[in-house]
């Protein structure tokens, strides 16, 4: 995993023609309509292809096709959060997956106290703490039958996390690979800690099984369709956040940061607050994320904190196309689309596909897919001309 996080460093480091956020300007007229259409899609369309349209017609858009939207949206998110910190800051994470299942772990306990007496033997504790002969809650457990209490959860412990680590990471000015190594290594320690069964969080099968969410049935085609809009919503809303960010005096010292933090700290900008801000924003945008995918996958396990998950996360912001925040989108529907049909297809061949992938963009495509789109688009207006 070392080796992987020194491959993708290497594109951190490349001279690279990112692009320089316009100051003042959100979105072009064409970006606006974009968005509403987005936006009209995730509402409207969708809801109306899967809940009225009959499921025997060829424009009904099934259940399974739903959920997997669903999952690569939260995806998206986390790409989106790792743009923000790589793309723009120029801090490659390799923790990000983290901060994903830490609040896919948040949301989890509510959903697990929602079983009820529901579950296999019919007790107010999940099976898994009546397995291992739990007589009661462990402490962290005390405000998971609040909704609101743990979606506070949900935001407070990445936050906290990212910034307690961010700020002496930062302030002992750890940076490049040496930083991505020590992000990778507090995620794998996390992972190891939750796959004890003495932690109460699981162990290795953690939460499954859930039945309902605010009270109301999951599984039924409404809760899960509400649960898809809500995570198309904080996708784009996340998104103009971002672009708001961006385009804003603090995204401009980012960016620079990013290009020469020496000359930054010699104008008398402090890159330690900006950094940390910034990080500590992409950790909860990656917990809101985690949130919202666990009610629609159905399981949280400490299998989202491996290194591998925390790798993948990059390589859809590499693929996509690094700062552009509609790169990393792209490139977390891509990769993730791609996964879904090869390992139906062939399973066997979808690790050589994506490490393929992963090194044509990093010889051949340094901007990603957005890159080549624009370079394709440059091009034919030069042949018009």
């Amino acid at each position: 995993m070392i080796h992987a996080s020194q491959r993708i460093h290497t594109m951190n480091t490349a001279t690279l023609s990112l692009p320089t956020p316009r100051r003042g300007v959100l979105l072009s007229p064409r970006g606006w309509a974009a968005v509403l259409a987005a936006l009209l899609t995730v509402t409207v369309l969708v809801p109306l292809l899967n809940l009225v349209v009959p499921a025997g017609s060829l424009f009904h858009l099934g259940d399974y096709y739903v959920a997997l939207i669903g999952k690569i949206m939260c995806y998206a998110i986390c790409a989106l959060a790792m743009d923000l910190i790589w793309g723009y800051t120029g801090i490659l994470s390799l923790g990000h997956g983290l901060f994903f299942a830490l609040g896919g772990y948040a949301m989890g306990m509510y959903l697990m106290r929602q079983i009820g007496t529901d579950g296999q033997y019919k007790s107010h504790l999940p099976d898994f703490m009546v397995f291992l002969d739990w007589k009661d809650f462990p402490w962290h457990w005390a405000l998971s039958d609040s909704f609101i209490a743990q979606m506070l959860l949900v935001v407070l412990v990445p936050g906290v996390l990212a910034f307690v680590f961010g700020f002496f990471a930062f302030r002992s000015r750890i940076k490049g690979v040496y930083f991505s190594i020590i992000t990778q290594a507090m995620t794998f320690a996390a992972m190891l800690l939750f796959f004890r069964n003495e932690t109460g969080f699981g162990g290795n099968n953690g939460f499954t099984d859930f039945k309902r969410i605010l009270n109301i049935p999951i599984a039924q085609p409404s809760t899960r369709m509400v649960l898809f809009v809500l995570t198309g919503l904080v996708l784009i809303g996340f998104f103009l956040m971002a672009r708001y960010i961006v385009n804003s005096k603090f995204g401009r010292v980012l960016q620079a940061i990013r290009d020469a933090e020496s000359r930054v700290m010699f104008t008398g900008y402090d890159p330690l607050a900006y950094k940390l801000a910034i990080w500590t924003l992409s950790a909860v945008m990656c917990g809101v994320a985690g949130a919202l995918y666990v009610p629609q996958v159905g399981i949280i396990n400490p299998g989202e904190m491996s290194a591998a998950a925390s790798i993948e996360i990059a390589i859809w912001a590499a693929v996509g196309g690094r700062a552009t925040l509609i790169g990393p989108i792209v490139g977390a529907f891509f990769v993730n689309g791609a996964k879904s049909w090869f390992t139906q297809v062939f399973p066997e061949f979808w690790l050589y596909f994506l490490g393929a992938l992963f090194i044509a963009v990093t010889l051949f495509l340094p901007e990603g897919l957005v890159g080549l789109a624009k370079k394709f688009k440059k091009d034919a207006k030069e042949e018009r001309a």
